[in-house]
């Protein structure tokens, strides 16, 4: 993933496309700041599964950003942000429906005969394997709890 993120770089350099490029320029700065161990972690190797989760924290970011300057009516920041988003969703596998989600929880729950709400990190966890990149955990965390009640 970082190769093909790398290599979209050099594409959006020689075709000139600046926002993209420089939305690309973020999420290579911020990879190779978790490589770094900047903000109190650990250095550490960034693998692809690392890579999701750097995305999907910026596309958080952004969407709170968003929310903030639509409240502030700066409309022209938020449509920034959007198309940040856009650029970042690109590189991140595509995300399940609510219906797939639910089938999935249930799907999990009976597979490991899961009871009751003592049960739900057990699910939970066996989600965040199976799923990761590919789930919104805590609507996840909603549904789980429903059918464990």
């Amino acid at each position: 993933m970082r190769q093909r993120i790398n290599d979209d770089v050099k594409t959006a350099m020689k075709s000139g496309e600046k926002a993209r490029l420089s939305t690309l320029r973020l999420v290579t700065a911020a990879i190779k700041d978790r490589e770094l161990g900047v903000g109190g972690a650990a250095p550490t190797e960034v693998g692809d599964a690392e890579v999701v989760v750097i995305l999907q924290k910026m596309v958080k970011q952004r969407r709170e950003s968003i929310a903030t300057y639509e409240k502030a009516g700066r409309q022209d920041l938020a449509d920034q942000e959007k198309a940040e988003i856009a650029v970042i969703e690109g590189y991140l596998p595509k995300q399940m429906g609510e219906a797939e989600a639910k089938a999935a929880v249930s799907a999990l729950i009976k597979e490991l005969g899961a009871a009751g709400p003592k049960d739900m990190g057990k699910v939970m966890g066996a989600l965040k394997e199976r799923f990761a990149g590919q789930m919104d955990f805590s609507k996840a965390s909603g549904m789980v709890k429903e059918l464990l009640k």
